[in-house]
């Protein structure tokens, strides 16, 4: 699904340059369930933004399902991300004017879904992760863990192959942090695959590889063990 090679991200000022991403290559074949971790400033969120489509590299090649999309210009990356893409941000990025269902609903819009299919494929994903109780609600009548839930409806509406997750526990407390990862989980035995950027080895356990990132480089990558993942 996502082939890199000898990708590299500069980022500029007047008075400064500054590396994030250095010459970095690795595939992520569909279906698999991949963490990338390592030290504040070491380029994870950077690598995600680039897989995302939502920053440009600035050389090497980054192919996704086989099509090279590193030199596309952002309406080209845009149409991409659209159809293929979802996100899930660590702060949730819900609207708070927007109830459950509209939050969820929005891409559906985006992508000129009809009314009553968007309604029909709402309400059935409220329904699998088990929040149409709260679909009428607003985001600040929810908990966390029901946010970050809202939030990952709102990432799969479209049905995307590739999920991409930053740091998708990190604002929660660990019973609700447990709950949203074995959500990814399942989302993942269900065929979705999923990239995320963790700092956290308990998260990182329920991936199956781990790339390790330093200073805009792969410094190593292990495979985990979902069976060994804490509860």
């Amino acid at each position: 699904m996502i082939k890199l090679e000898n990708l590299s991200k500069v980022y500029r000022t007047d008075e400064i340059e500054s590396t994030a991403l250095n010459q970095v290559s690795f595939e992520i074949k569909k279906g698999e369930f991949v963490s990338v971790m390592g030290p504040s400033g070491c380029g994870k969120s950077t690598l995600l933004n680039v897989l995302g489509m939502l920053d440009k590299p600035e050389s090497g090649s980054y192919k996704f399902q086989g099509t090279e999309v590193s030199g596309l210009n952002e309406k080209g990356r845009s149409a991409v991300r659209k159809q293929n893409i979802g996100f899930i941000f660590q702060n949730f990025n819900l609207i708070d004017e927007l109830t459950v269902f509209e939050n969820i609903e929005l891409p559906l819009i985006y992508n000129k879904i009809s009314a009553s299919e968007r309604k029909e494929r709402v309400n059935k994903l409220i329904e699998k992760i088990g929040i149409s109780h709260r679909s009428s609600h607003f985001p600040q009548q929810l908990s966390g863990g029901q946010q970050q839930r809202v939030a990952v409806a709102r990432a799969l509406i479209t049905n995307p192959p590739l999920i991409l997750a930053d740091e998708p526990t990190g604002n929660l407390d660990s019973s609700h942090g447990n709950e949203v990862m074995e959500l990814l989980c399942n989302l993942n035995e269900a065929g979705t695959t999923i990239v995320m950027v963790t700092h956290s080895s308990h998260d990182a356990s329920y991936s199956q590889r781990i790339i390790n990132l330093l200073d805009g480089q792969i410094v190593s990558e292990k495979r985990s063990n979902l069976s060994q993942a804490a509860v």
